[in-house]
């Protein structure tokens, strides 16, 4: 009977000391734990883009639905287009039309037109010399008839016509003079060519009018709506015939690449964490898998706090918004998905964190 009960006493002495031995093991990781890592409980945030047409008009095609993956500058709706492309020909032709007007006035006159108002000078300095024979020949007539006269050799009425006769001869030589001026004006309004004036008003206006086709081709372009960039649709919210302006969106994008959880930092532990440190998010929907991250913001102020008293017992319950940053190529995290984040203490120092590293606009 001793030795049975020797026994039985070793026995549990035994595993008095195996119990012990296990607590004590949990009890030393328990302790080391919490001076290794720090633990953050939050929810995945992401951002978010309202979609909406720079321009008024119904919508012809809607080219993607909710939840489509989408990427950056992909199509995702169209307008009606054909007024804006009405408006892109018209403001063509009249462009074109004025490219003309300054190309004629840069080149100035042709030869044969310069040619022309030369024969017309030489045809009306030839009018100008037949009238001025003519007034010669008309006054020595009214000369000799005015002598004759005095001399009673001819009547008075004689006289009078050489006279009448002269001075209309007078007259036309005058007037063919005047379209002798005007036809050396024409040529040499013809040799030196068009005014410096006139020509930049209509480079002017060309400049006008091609500034009015790249307003309608700047129309016609946001006639379609493109993706800003990579990410989810999340919500549909207009249809093909509704009218779309640019106070109303189309869609909702969701920008889930990268994200972040939002989590807040007990004030004891702000010294011990820092902006780019590495960090890593789990979640309940993927059990024991851990997504690599790191703190990519600390606000800089406190929350929870009371606005007039900030005892000893209080400042240790203050705590600062985090966001831990993460890459979510597979969209597998998702907005307000609770999480959890362990940040390493040891061997974990700030690293320069690129704007994007995930590859996000």
């Amino acid at each position: 009977m001793v030795s049975v009960k020797k026994r039985i006493f070793i026995l549990v002495l035994l595993g008095s000391l195996v119990l012990a031995g296990v607590f004590g093991w949990r009890w030393l990781f328990r302790k080391r734990t919490p001076s290794d890592t720090i633990t953050l409980y939050g929810n995945v945030d992401i951002r978010q883009v309202q979609l909406a047409f720079n321009n008024s008009e119904r919508i012809d095609k809607l080219l993607v639905d909710e939840g489509s993956a989408i990427r950056a500058g992909q199509l995702v709706a169209q307008l009606v287009q054909r007024r804006f492309l009405d408006a892109v020909a018209q403001d063509e032709a009249t462009m074109e039309a004025q490219q003309q007007v300054v190309a004629r006035l840069l080149a100035g006159s042709r030869p044969e037109e310069v040619a022309e108002a030369r024969a017309d000078v030489a045809a009306a300095q030839a009018e100008v010399a037949r009238a001025q024979a003519n007034v010669t020949n008309a006054e020595l007539l009214y000369r000799r008839q005015q002598t004759l006269s005095k001399q009673q050799y001819v009547s008075l009425q004689i006289r009078d016509d050489a006279q009448r006769s002269y001075l209309a001869e007078q007259a036309d030589l005058d007037a063919k003079r005047q379209v002798l001026v005007a036809k050396e004006q024409v040529l040499r309004l013809a040799v030196i060519g068009p005014r410096k004036e006139d020509i930049a008003a209509a480079q002017a206006t060309l400049k006008a009018e091609t500034s009015a086709l790249a307003l309608a081709q700047k129309e016609l372009a946001d006639a379609q709506l493109y993706a800003p960039a990579d990410g989810v649709i999340q919500d549909r919210i207009l249809e093909p015939g509704d009218m779309a302006n640019p106070q109303t969106p189309v869609f909702t994008l969701a920008l889930d690449n990268p994200l972040w959880v939002r989590a807040y930092l007990p004030e004891p532990e702000m010294g011990k964490v820092a902006l780019g440190m590495r960090a890593w998010i789990e979640s309940d929907s993927f059990p024991g898998q851990r997504f690599p991250g790191w703190i990519g913001y600390i606000s800089p102020v406190s929350e929870f706090t009371p606005k007039n008293v900030e005892t000893t017992q209080l400042r240790s319950q203050l705590v600062y918004r985090v966001r831990v940053y993460a890459c979510n190529p597979d969209h597998r995290l998702r907005l307000g998905m609770p999480a959890t984040v362990v940040i390493p203490i040891g061997n974990n120092p700030p690293h320069a964190i690129d704007a994007h590293p995930c590859g996000a606009n």
